[in-house]
């Protein structure tokens, strides 16, 4: 029998990526980036532009979709009852039928070696979407949902299931308009906000829902967990409805290893600063220096190189490159 060395063989972007998802040798690490383009170049046709420059410029193994297709504004929010003005959502909803049409113009003229995956924002993101698109500061959305479902739970949960099931939908849609995975970014798992029953209570199942959703379609999915101040314990029930998991290591704080433990037999995708250290003011010595002694602590099998969450949209092109290129080196 003919022993053959798997770094000889040349895998296209998809087949490495895949591979990894599936604890398999590979060629070389995979990587995955991604980044907040500006309002102006963010949708329509500017942003396919946006997108097929970014995948130019960084050749990363994963074509990340991102949506900015928010749930819409239905009005002002003063009271928890303002949930009743949130209807049911659907693919016939103008924001997911621009979102589905978004990501196929840009599949369209994308590498189709490369491996695609759309973005879909979590039951807390999507819950609190509405208020952002009303005008409500950040925070105090985050404030304002945590009371409404304190004060009037039947309300809020009903609008949640109604979103829940409409981002399910959109799961569905995504695998349908030929990306490979969904990148499903989860939120509420900041000790300042809800308390851990409140989470398992209120957040957990919608989320198990909606990640269910992506894999029922026959797509990956990508479990991601972002903000500081975590407790990721919340999250070792969702290892059952991802194949890929990404948090803010250093952000959580939450190392590597700690996730290997947590998210057990599933690849792991991350270990730079998004929007620190050498992505951001590193030398490419430095930059290469520093993802190859990542990609040796963690090992080859079951990782994917990325960063903790988006990185900066005025991200240093040739910086990201440089972290790119040490992957293939």
């Amino acid at each position: 029998m003919i022993s053959v060395n798997i770094k000889e063989v040349i895998m296209n972007k998809r087949e490495r990526v895949i591979a990894a998802i599936n604890k398999k040798a590979v060629d070389c690490i995979p990587c995955g980036f991604s980044l907040h383009f500006p309002t102006e170049k963010a949708t329509g046709d500017a942003g396919v532009k946006s997108h097929l420059d970014f995948f130019k410029a960084s050749d990363t193994d994963i074509l990340k979709i991102m949506n900015e297709n928010l749930v819409p504004s239905v009005g002002n929010f003063t009271f928890p009852d303002d949930y009743n003005k949130v209807t049911d959502i659907s693919m016939k909803s103008d924001y997911m039928i621009d979102q589905i049409d978004f990501t196929k113009k840009i599949l369209d003229k994308s590498d189709p070696n490369a491996f695609s995956m759309g973005t879909l924002h979590g039951i807390l993101a999507s819950s609190i979407h509405p208020l952002e698109q009303s005008g409500m500061p950040y925070e105090d959305t985050r404030k304002f949902l945590v009371e409404a479902l304190r004060t009037n739970p039947e309300t809020v949960l009903s609008a949640m299931h109604r979103i829940a099931d409409g981002m399910s939908e959109l799961a569905e849609a995504y695998i349908k308009a030929g990306v490979d995975a969904v990148y499903y970014a989860a939120l509420g798992g900041e000790k300042c906000y809800f308390t851990d029953e409140e989470f398992s209570k209120w957040l957990e199942p919608f989320d198990h829902q909606i990640m269910k959703a992506i894999q029922d379609a026959g797509g990956y999915c990508f479990l991601h967990v972002c903000k500081d101040g975590l407790n990721m314990n919340r999250y070792s029930s969702y290892a059952k409805y991802c194949d890929v998991a990404n948090w803010g290591v250093y952000e959580a704080p939450f190392s590597l290893e700690e996730g290997k433990k947590l998210f057990k037999d599933k690849t792991i995708m991350g270990g730079l600063a998004n929007r620190s250290g050498v992505l951001v003011d590193g030398t490419e010595k430095q930059i290469k220096s520093e993802v190859k002694k990542v990609i040796s602590d963690f090992g080859e099998t079951g990782f994917i190189l990325g960063a903790d969450c988006t990185l900066a949209t005025e991200q240093d092109m040739t910086k990201l490159k440089a972290a790119v290129d040490a992957c293939r080196e």
